[in-house]
């Protein structure tokens, strides 16, 4: 046993089968890939997979010996729980009811949520209101298939901190709900990065690696496709600070890089942030 360290989805070549990706994160030394359920009508239809489909997945997970402990579930941006649109609001939970469903069936552990009470509507203490409501049921039916939920701190003000997330979970006050950190969207926010890891640290289920350019008066800055060590994250501080509070969780190491021209293409640009990374790592003694 040891750390695990895992590469999103979206970091692999899309074309390729589920037995090739895991195939692909091994060969790179990865210990799991987080899967993605976002808003696209492609990969929400995963949430309809028929028992072979699954089942497949999960041979896959055998074959290979690589997990897929997380689900990066970013479908409520489009079908947020805190939608005005009663018809929104009902799809969000019923697409909440079968990821947690897909979940146990392929055994992920962990389902990421979106910090968005909406995204494309717009903001309200209802909207708030109702996201609560809808995240409270969502944890009772998470909490009856011993699959926890975690929040993604994100690139909107709605919950861009641990800080924010703790409010919430002291609200819902569910054993099964926790917080899925983003170094980078923290960082762009120019939060406190000692005091929310410090705080947060007993509510953390595993952290993402990404970089980010910080968002400024004049600027909205940039929240994806940032190149690791030419953003703002302080990258020695971040590891620093989750080596003083212990913290033995997982990494995922968050790009975009499945519409490379090529294979080669994109096993370059992982191992470019592998060896961007793992010094940083293990000089902070966290590996």
């Amino acid at each position: 046993m040891g750390r695990p360290i895992g590469i999103y989805e979206k970091a692999t070549p899309k074309h390729l089968s589920w037995l090739e990706r895991l195939n692909f994160a091994k060969e790179l030394g990865f210990d799991f890939v987080e899967l993605s359920i976002d808003e696209t009508d492609e990969r929400l239809a995963r949430l309809d997979w028929s028992k072979e489909e699954r089942l497949n997945l999960v041979e896959a997970i055998f074959e290979t010996g690589i997990r897929i402990p997380t689900i990066t579930f970013s479908g409520h941006r489009r079908f947020p729980m805190g939608s005005n649109d009663p018809e929104i609001e009902r799809e969000a939970m019923e697409m909440m009811r079968k990821c947690i469903t897909f979940a146990q069936d392929v055994g992920v552990r962990n389902i990421q949520l979106a910090g968005y009470d909406v995204y494309y509507e717009e903001k309200s203490d209802v909207t708030r209101q109702r996201f609560i409501k809808n995240l409270r049921q969502s944890c009772t039916w998470a909490e009856e298939a011993q699959v926890i939920l975690s929040i993604e701190t994100m690139d909107d003000p709605f919950i861009n901190s641990i800080e924010k997330y703790l409010a919430i979970e002291k609200e819902i006050n569910s054993p099964f709900l926790f917080v899925y950190p983003d170094t980078g969207n923290i960082s762009a926010w120019h939060n406190d990065i000692w005091s929310e890891f410090y705080n947060g640290q007993r509510s953390i289920a595993a952290i993402h690696l990404k970089d980010t350019y910080a968002v400024t008066e004049n600027d909205k800055g940039q929240f994806r496709d940032v190149p690791f060590g030419e953003g703002c994250v302080n990258w020695e501080d971040v590891f620093a600070t989750l080596k003083k509070i212990n913290y033995n969780g997982p990494f995922l190491i968050e790009m975009w890089s499945e519409n490379c021209h090529s294979i080669d293409e994109t096993r370059k640009a992982i191992r470019n942030a592998q060896d961007f990374l793992y010094p940083l790592i293990e000089k902070a003694g966290l590996k």
